[in-house]
């Protein structure tokens, strides 16, 4: 996994730092002095690049950025963290971070990945020295990114909809719509689905969905329908939330084994909406991921991935 692109100014800052977290739903930025008191918060709409592109994307960010900043009651600033989706690739983190450059002026500059700064959060925010870890997001999408024990980060998963994001909310959904296309075509079982998730979109039938030529983002959205389906028994749709979380272990278990910690107690942290919404889905990625690793402690994330943005802004500033 590609590590964060850092660059440092000449110029002069003030002792305020910028973290920004931006998702596919939305962007979330916080200020905070040199202690770690957050000062100032903004939100604002997505801002996966790799989704809505780098224009629509700065444009969320600059947005969220100027709230937090004004409500902080100040302009100067020391250091930034900039995570987003698609960070990790050279073709979205230098246009990325010429801009944050010339519009979040600063003394350092840190653009890296919404898991990043999500493991950051998880693991790091207290102490380096907690050993390794991994955090597995499902939201939008999904993706899981690991570190070991002398810091040396990998990832697995968050290709994206077209090529990844198992066990995502878009995922999810796309199945879904899957197993209802097949009970209108005769080769599948019936299910709920099949009323529910046109009726989710304002359609009369599950046919029309395909002609929508609807974003991942909004096929995404029908995730919650699925879960509360499942959560009232219907064995599809249950047996699609079982699948994502399996999909999910396996991102861990590639990991694990990529990193030789199968056979470690080694902590991994869940987060994104996807995980909150379904116990589940949290089972089955526990049950899963415990068959071949017994010992791994799973949490939920009990901090926001903005956190650790903030965190490397002000580790970047002191290094």
């Amino acid at each position: 996994m590609q590590g964060p692109h850092v660059q440092s100014n000449n110029t002069s800052g003030g002792h305020l730092y910028l973290g920004a977290d931006g998702g596919g739903t939305r962007t979330t930025v916080w200020v905070s002095d040199r202690e770690g008191r957050v000062l100032g918060r903004g939100t604002a709409g997505p801002s996966n690049p790799v989704k809505v592109g780098l224009p629509s994307a700065e444009r969320e960010i600059l947005s969220a950025a100027r709230e937090a900043i004004a409500q902080a009651g100040g302009s100067k600033l020391q250091a930034v963290c900039i995570g987003l989706a698609g960070a990790d690739r050279q073709e979205i983190s230098r246009p990325l971070m010429a801009w944050v450059r010339k519009h979040l002026r600063a003394r350092f500059h840190l653009v890296t990945t919404d898991a990043a700064i999500a493991l950051e959060a998880a693991i790091g925010v207290e102490s380096r020295a907690q050993g390794p870890g991994i955090v597995v997001i499902a939201g939008t999408g999904s993706i899981a990114c690991a570190r070991d024990a002398s810091g040396r980060m990998l990832r697995a998963g968050g290709w994206g909809a077209v090529f990844g994001d198992e066990g995502s909310g878009y995922d999810l959904s796309r199945n879904a719509v899957r197993a209802a296309l097949r009970v209108f075509d005769g080769r599948g079982p019936r299910t709920r689905l099949s009323e529910a998730l046109p009726r989710a979109l304002g359609l009369k039938s599950i046919v029309g969905l395909p002609g929508l030529n609807a974003t991942s983002e909004k096929i995404a959205a029908l995730a919650p329908v699925v879960i509360k389906i499942a959560r009232a028994g219907d064995p599809v749709a249950r047996q699609l939330v079982e699948d994502a979380g399996r999909e999910l272990a396996d991102l861990v278990l590639a990991l694990l084994s990529r990193l030789g910690l199968t056979n470690e107690r080694v902590r991994v942290v869940c987060a994104g909406g996807l995980f909150q919404a379904s116990v589940a889905l949290r089972r089955s990625f526990a049950d899963h991921l415990r068959e071949k690793v017994p010992d791994a402690r799973i949490s939920m994330l009990r901090r926001e991935p903005v956190e650790g943005a903030l965190a490397l802004a002000r580790r970047a500033a002191e290094a």
